[in-house]
């Protein structure tokens, strides 16, 4: 009988080879410190297992197999070791809290159903390899899971690798195009180039370039040395010199493809011994539960119950099953599935003829709660026009309205503008609750056809953020973490890169039943997040209240971003000239103070000149041993010499032209003249605000450069630019939290704290505190707040270590309270696993009990610092709501334009400056009542910069 997989009536079947090596080293690094036990750090680690379950069980997703195995190193040397005793000398020993995974991780890829392999005395590669050409040979599809470059060699018509981590593939096609060479060469390239990594030395001095284009040029390894005499300069004298090592640097860089595995894979070379086999759910249920994996045991109950699609439109189909825990939803912290939110069926409906609108239109006004969702043209909300709309009353049950979709074989849709017509006074009224996931997008959609939705009660988005602002918030992600639900990825529909097509061109029943998924779970995760919201509402504080406060201001920045800025530009044309001609007068400096001509940008050349040339001292080496040009070796070598000080400019002043003068006046939307930022909500874990596209909040101000960029940002004709900001906001929260008196007095008294603390530090009256005291002060109150060290201090300061630690244990002493504030902090923080802003919102530390010393430390400072931060943020916050109620409760026709940090920033009619000067500030101190005063201050100008 033939063999099944060369019989060309069957199937090709295919083997799945998992680098576990690879994949463990990945898993420990990208988790957090799990541990068995929850905040004992004594109990095992468990983080690289819970991340390889992640990785294993969405890789058997995402790859359809009839084979697979997952290989591992196994301990001890290998033949590579006996050639050459330096092999991989270089590597940092495994830490400890990873050794002591391998084992379980090892017994668990097993019960998921994997063969598992180490084989002493070859690597992982080598079985890989050894593998991969034996089935190959058989016409099996090969794929290789694996991030690692080496076994870009083994690549072949059959043979394909994937980085699951990045999305790379490596076929013959992928690695001609990263590399430059055919696979068939890539022991000849590695070989002229060497492995850092591995400590295998190539020819000196040549990197990838130069093997790419030696192999090009002479077709081989053999033909590279063959030709030898002909290559000219120090890199074909180097290459020369390499002509004894380079067969051993060969023999260590090729991967075995021969490989004795008989005792370990009983029937090669057929590969029945490896097929794919079904999870041990008993024995899984057993290993989550020993390691704390909770949400793990309980998710394999539901196993059974998933089921397939069967289509969409008015027809039914099993809902979507996987695992709730895969990596796309890193489930950090385990969550319960709620049996009563998880749909085993749904019915989704396209809605093509006006019978079935009407019928739907009447499910929506009846419904006490109306899941909403856009299909737009754009991620650019500004811009976004509606391609189609879904709805969701029930879970298992939505409708995908096509109003847009042009494809080839689009059905006839209802006319868009009578559509949105029949849809508007449903969408207008605020009677009419709403729901949905990211929701300020979804009001800019539909307000860019006219349309102001009243009455969104809900963003999962949001209540995800509040409730877990350590994990992602995307719907894909709570879906699958909270329901155990995964669905259709838009990349699925629509492809990626320059292959992507617009979701117009979809076929509309797979848009609708993407679309109808996305109401119907985000509808579903509502139902599990919104209770635990209710059960912690305590009035004004704690995540029901925050959770308030983040749909107020989701209202309140949509309107920010609709007003958008004014830009002027000509003033940025002007200053991009200007800025232009210093950079070119930059260039030309350094190349004097160089000796020489060299690029700017290129931290080879820089080095070179600095160090080989200059003789500069070394600050520090890069991971390779190279001498470091960063920014932090700039800026402390540019305190002694002129040319790393003219580098630091030219890259400061180009950014600025390249990110700010030439792009923001581009930027502008047509129809308005405006830039619209997109202010994110749920981004940092403190509750702040990123701005982006264009990044409003990162205009540099401290040189002069950056702030006259702030000019450009003017007011229309009869009007001007005020600005408000708190002042030493995060200081007077400091001693609000702490309760320290000395604190609490100086700002009761209205005294300038930096001088205050000064006095105190430095045991003078306050009149007799200098400058220089006082900025002093001014560094140590604010690096305290962000965990300075002593060691910081001194670096910031420019005084030694000791002065440094003197000044802070004076500080101490005079400021008892902060001190104490400080060490209950960490306390509460190593206990609860997080801290709280003042209104309660929590701010998760998962690095808080790590035995890594560094990460720990991170967490320490980031607990005494994130409740300051968090609480400035709900005070902006706030304050932001509050100003927008009442300019709309006295129809006032300033408006709010941007939010930068802890300032406001507005548009007003030149009538209303002076109850703008007034009221704004009142209404941002009286936002909260604090133990200490809260100051707004305003300016005005003609611009931003001249409103400060």
């Amino acid at each position: 009988m033939s063999d099944p997989n060369t019989d060309q009536n069957s199937p090709k079947k295919t083997l799945l080879l998992v680098d576990g090596s690879s994949y463990l080293y990945r898993a420990f690094h990208a988790m957090p410190d799990l541990r068995a036990v929850p905040d004992d750090p004594a109990s095992a680690a468990t983080g690289a297992i819970r991340g390889m379950v992640n990785m294993m069980e969405r890789l058997r997703k995402d790859v359809r197999a009839d084979y697979a195995a997952c290989i591992f190193d196994a301990k001890g040397p290998t033949f590579r070791d006996a050639i050459y005793p330096e092999y991989k000398q270089h590597r940092s020993p495994m830490p400890d809290d990873l050794r002591s995974q391998i084992e379980p991780i090892h017994e668990v890829v097993r019960l998921l159903g994997w063969k598992v392999l180490a084989v002493p005395g070859v690597e992982a590669d080598d079985v890989i390899g050894t593998l991969a050409m034996t089935a190959a040979r058989q016409g099996i599809e090969v794929v290789v899971s694996s991030g690692d470059k080496d076994l870009a060699q083994l690549v072949n018509e059959h043979i394909t690798i994937i980085d699951t981590m990045n999305g790379k593939r490596r076929d013959l096609a992928g690695v001609q195009a990263e590399f430059g060479v055919p696979a068939h060469l890539m022991v000849d390239y590695q070989t002229l180039v060497g492995d850092q990594v591995d400590n295998v030395p190539g020819v000196e001095k040549v990197g990838p370039k130069t093997a790419a284009k030696w192999l090009q040029e002479y077709g081989s390894l053999e033909g590279v040395v063959a030709n030898a005499g002909n290559i000219k300069g120090v890199a074909g004298e180097n290459l020369r010199k390499a002509f004894d090592w380079l067969p051993t640097a060969r023999q260590l860089l090729t991967v075995k493809t021969d490989c004795d595995l008989t005792d370990y894979v009983e029937s090669l070379p057929a590969m029945d011994s490896i097929a794919i086999n079904p999870m041990d759910t008993k024995a899984l249920k057993a290993f989550y539960e020993k390691y704390g994996f909770k949400g793990l045991a309980r998710g394999l109950a539901d196993e059974a119950g998933a089921g397939s699609g069967m289509g969409v439109g008015s027809t039914q189909r099993s809902g979507a099953g996987s695992d709730p825990h895969s990596d796309r939803a890193p489930g950090l912290f385990d969550e319960p599935v709620s049996p009563a939110t998880r749909v085993s069926t749904v019915a989704y409906d396209t809605l093509l003829t006006w019978d079935a609108l009407d019928a739907w239109l009447a499910k929506i006004e009846a419904a006490e709660l109306v899941a909403v969702d856009t299909e737009t043209t754009s991620l650019d909300e500004m811009r976004a026009e509606i391609v189609g709309i879904s709805f969701s009353v029930t879970p298992g049950e939505a409708a995908y309205i096509p109003l847009r979709h042009a494809g080839p074989d689009a059905p006839v849709q209802l006319p868009f503008d009578e559509v949105l017509a029949r849809l508007k006074p449903w969408l207008e009224n605020p009677a009419k609750l709403k729901l949905g996931q990211h929701i300020k997008y979804d009001r800019h959609v539909f307000a860019n056809h006219g349309i102001e939705v009243a009455g969104y009660a809900h963003d999962t988005m949001l209540q995800s953020y509040v409730l877990e602002v350590h994990k992602p918030h995307g719907l894909a992600s709570l879906a699958e973490r909270h329901l155990g639900r995964s669905g259709i990825h838009y990349e699925d529909l629509c492809g990626k890169g320059a292959h992507q097509i617009a979701f117009a061109q979809v076929d509309v029943a797979k848009a609708a039943e993407y679309s109808c998924e996305d109401s119907d779970q985000t509808l579903d995760v509502h139902r599990v997040l919104w209770p635990r919201l209710q059960a912690d509402s305590h009035p004004g504080k704690g995540l029901h209240f925050i959770y308030e406060l983040e749909i107020a201001s989701s209202e309140a920045l949509f309107r920010v971003e609709r007003n958008g800025v004014l830009i002027d530009a000509p003033t940025l044309a002007r200053q991009s000239a200007e800025l232009g001609a210093r950079i070119v007068q930059l260039e030309t400096e350094a190349h004097a103070l160089a000796g020489q001509p060299f690029n700017l940008g290129s931290p080879k050349q820089i080095g070179e000149i600095f160090f080989t040339k200059l003789g500069l001292p070394v600050v520090k080496k890069t991971a390779t041993g190279a001498p470091s040009t960063d920014e932090e070796v700039l800026e402390k070598l540019a305190e002694d010499y002129p040319l790393p000080a003219k580098i630091l400019e030219h890259r400061g002043l180009s950014k600025l032209k390249g990110t700010y003068t030439d792009k923001l006046a581009q930027m502008a939307l047509p129809r308005t003249g405006r830039v619209h930022t997109h202010y994110a909500q749920a981004v940092a874990v403190t509750g702040r605000l990123s701005s982006n596209d264009p990044n409003l909040q990162n205009i540099p101000i401290r040189a002069p450069e950056g702030r006259r960029i702030r000019e450009a940002f003017i007011a229309p004709p009869g009007s001007v630019i005020a600005s408000a900001d708190y002042s030493q906001i995060e200081l007077r929260i400091m001693a609000h939290i702490s309760g320290d008196e000395a604190l609490l007095r100086a700002f009761h008294e209205g005294l300038d704290v930096h001088r205050a603390t000064a006095a105190e530090v430095f045991g003078v009256a306050l009149e007799q505190v200098s400058s220089e005291q006082r900025r002093y002060a001014k560094v140590i109150n604010f690096g305290l707040i962000y965990g300075m060290s002593a060691y910081g201090l001194a670096r910031n300061l420019g005084i030694d270590n000791t002065a440094a630690k003197n000044y802070i244990e004076r500080y101490f002493q005079r400021f008892a309270g902060v001190k104490r504030y400080m060490d209950e902090t960490k306390l509460s923080a190593k206990a609860k696993g997080y801290v709280e802003t003042v209104f309660g919102r929590r701010l998760y530390l998962p690095e808080i009990n790590s035995p890594n010393g560094p990460r720990r430390s991170g967490a320490e400072r980031a607990a005494i610092n994130a409740p300051m931060q968090g609480t400035a943020a709900d005070l902006i916050k706030l304050s932001m709501v509050k100003v927008q109620q009442v300019l709309d409760q006295e129809r006032r026709s300033t408006k709010m334009i941007m939010q930068v940090h802890d300032e406001l920033v507005f548009e007003v009619p030149a009538s209303e400056v002076d109850w703008v000067k007034v009221e704004i500030p009142r209404l941002m101190a009286g936002v909260a009542d604090l133990k200490v005063p809260l100051l707004a201050e305003i300016g005005v100008g003609p611009n931003w910069d001249q409103a400060h």
